[in-house]
């Protein structure tokens, strides 16, 4: 009885406080792609420790084989839970993709008929007849768009731009839409009093700050900040659905410090990977030793 109640207590605490604890660890944003591990396998361990609550209870009912009825039944309602909480997933996971997917084939289309294409922004870059400064990008399993406004191109250097669209290929390149779409799928499959908002939030920092140090690498860090902060002035960001070069202004700030931090932070980037390692070992570890410690 006791691994389920610890598998339970884990999941709880991996879905909300753990989250919005470490989301107030801003240093970890200087080793964006370890920190990202880092919230990749925490939101997987509370998944497998939900689950394996449940499942625990059930089969340790089972290899009981105890004479009264309760423990049956309290497993069957374990099982109950399990499948709820399963089954909420695929929920989530067929709702929020479903609805992704059919925005932004739709917008493509739009982009088809409305954009078009200027020497300045090269590379089959679609371009909108917009003067709010703009850029984003439309993920797509196959079919992908790259979108700058006309606002954009005449208020950028071709330095500006160039680096801006390579931020935008980043996040295509690296499918960084799909790890939004896992976290969205979490986010809105565990109930509101359990699951915190943090870690949505934080991976969209992540993935921002990635695409810029992607965008970077060939030296133009100081004209992406230049274009940021130029992005951001429009006070204009692409559709919910696609991945903004300008982000929200209350993460400007954090990206353009981040771009002028060029230290490789290889200590800090190990620790963070060792740290998801553990945590994900945990949900296994509650469910194994003391299997193991029966069979001794």
């Amino acid at each position: 009885m006791v691994t389920p109640l610890l598998l339970g207590a884990l999941a709880v605490l991996l879905a909300g406080p753990a989250p919005a604890l470490l989301a107030r660890v801003h240093r970890t944003r200087h080793t964006p792609r370890a920190a990202m591990v880092l919230w990749q396998s925490g939101a997987l361990a509370a998944v497998l420790a939900a689950v394996g609550a449940g499942l625990s209870l059930v089969t340790g009912t089972a290899w009981q084989r105890a004479p009264d009825l309760l423990p049956y039944l309290t497993a069957g309602i374990a099982l109950l839970l399990t499948a709820l909480v399963l089954g909420r997933l695929l929920l989530s996971g067929h709702l929020v993709g479903t609805d992704l997917r059919a925005l932004r084939r739709r917008h493509r289309d739009q982009l088809d008929v409305v954009a078009r294409r200027d020497a300045r922004a090269p590379g089959g870059t679609a371009v909108l007849e917009n003067d709010l400064p703009v850029a984003y990008c439309v993920p797509g399993r196959h079919v992908q768009r790259v979108v700058v406004s006309v606002g954009a191109l005449d208020r950028l250097s071709p330095d500006e731009v160039s680096a801006v669209l390579a931020h935008e290929r980043a996040h295509l390149r690296a499918r960084h839409d799909l790890v939004l779409e896992a976290f969205s799928v979490l986010h809105h499959a565990f109930p509101r009093w359990v699951s915190s908002a943090a870690a949505l939030a934080e991976v969209r920092l992540l993935v921002e700050v990635l695409a810029d140090r992607a965008a970077s690498r060939d030296g133009r860090c100081a004209a992406l900040g230049r274009a940021l902060v130029t992005l951001a002035e429009g006070r204009a960001t692409g559709p919910g659905f696609a991945l903004a070069a300008s982000g929200d202004d209350s993460t400007l700030l954090v990206r353009v410090r981040l771009l002028a931090d060029h230290r490789p932070h290889r200590v800090q980037a190990a620790v963070l990977v060792a740290l998801a390692g553990a945590v994900l070992a945990l949900p296994t570890a509650f469910v194994v030793l003391p299997w193991l410690n029966g069979l001794v």
